[in-house]
């Protein structure tokens, strides 16, 4: 292995421990009652963000899901920003009023999550279309779930981005579930990748939880995109370990046992074998987890000690001009 790529491998085994050390502590706060709202976690799904974006440029933009702490991470967002916003603080990358499922940050081409499940594909494929019209080579990439290839956003933006032969890479996590329904209850078709060939368009399978393997797959798409070839639908095969929302009470079926088997391939501890087989030292990857769990400690003690949004930014960002709060708000 050169020092580039073990460069590149040590890269991809941080931004999985951000993400799935991020998510432990949001899920222990939030149980805590100190995240509003609901909270849908990444764990278990690292390998997939992490080597899809691991096969981006800096430049290129990206579109998330709900399940939106992970996507921005694996892009290499800061942690600081991202638990501010979860925490609701002035400070948060949407300066607090995304919350956990709606999250930006275009300083690394995150264009943003909704709740709004196959929203982002549209919004890829705009963003594409941008980019086409300029000139300017970004790709667009788009996260999903299995559950979205359902939604009508899903076929008029794959629709739109083959007529057009747009710029962008379309990623289906497919961990086999939509909220408590397999994955298998709701679509006809044994891959969801067959669904690209209603719009004659290349698709890959892959190992969700091999971030090598999706960083090989994605980056064959990126290229195809940047090159004038069009999209992809690339379908990582992967899995969530908690349920749909955390915290929110059972929703699913008990799926201890399903659980326990994805959990002997976690994408982490296949990660961390690779390296250790490719000759880099136990020592060096334990540092890796202990600077980490220091940049999340950080990030919580950053977000506690920020400041809410005060009442006369809650239009900022929305009307061209600061509204007046009306007195009777203030009482």
């Amino acid at each position: 292995m050169t020092d580039q790529q073990n460069d590149r491998s040590l890269e991809k085994y941080r931004r999985m421990q951000r993400i799935r050390q991020f998510e432990d502590l949001a899920e222990a706060i939030h149980a805590a009652g100190e995240i509003p709202g609901a909270l849908h976690t990444y764990a278990g799904q690292e390998a997939s963000g992490v080597g899809a974006c691991m096969a981006l440029a800096d430049s290129d933009y990206m579109v998330g899901t709900h399940r939106s702490h992970g996507h921005p991470i694996a892009k290499g967002a800061k942690l600081r920003p991202l638990m501010a916003e979860l925490l609701g603080k002035a400070t948060g990358v949407c300066k607090g009023k995304g919350g956990s499922m709606h999250m930006s940050d275009f300083s690394v081409g995150s264009l943003g999550e909704t709740s709004i499940v196959g929203s982002g594909v549209p919004v890829a494929a705009g963003a594409a279309l941008g980019s086409k019209l300029l000139g300017n080579g970004r790709v667009a990439l788009c996260f999903f779930g299995d559950g979205a290839t359902n939604e009508g956003a899903f076929h008029e933006g794959m629709n739109l981005a083959a007529v057009w032969r747009l710029p962008t890479v379309f990623v289906c996590e497919n961990n086999g579930y939509a909220v408590s329904t397999p994955a298998h209850a709701t679509v006809p078709v044994k891959d969801i990748a067959e669904r690209a060939k209603a719009y004659n368009m290349p698709a890959i399978i892959v190992d969700g939880q091999d971030v090598d393997a999706v960083e090989a797959a994605v980056s064959e798409a990126v290229e195809r995109a940047r090159t004038g070839g069009g999209p992809t639908l690339v379908e990582t095969k992967t899995y969530r370990y908690a349920d749909h929302a955390v915290n929110m009470g059972r929703i699913l079926l008990d799926r201890g046992a399903e659980v326990d088997e994805w959990r002997k391939r976690d994408p982490l501890t296949l990660h961390r074998a690779a390296l250790l087989a490719a000759g880099v030292a136990a020592a060096t990857l334990d540092t890796i987890e202990q600077e980490v769990a220091a940049e999340v400690a950080d990030a919580i003690e950053f977000a506690r000690s920020s400041p809410y949004p005060t009442q006369e930014e809650a239009f900022d960002d929305v009307f061209v001009e600061r509204l007046p709060i009306p007195d009777f708000i203030n009482g």
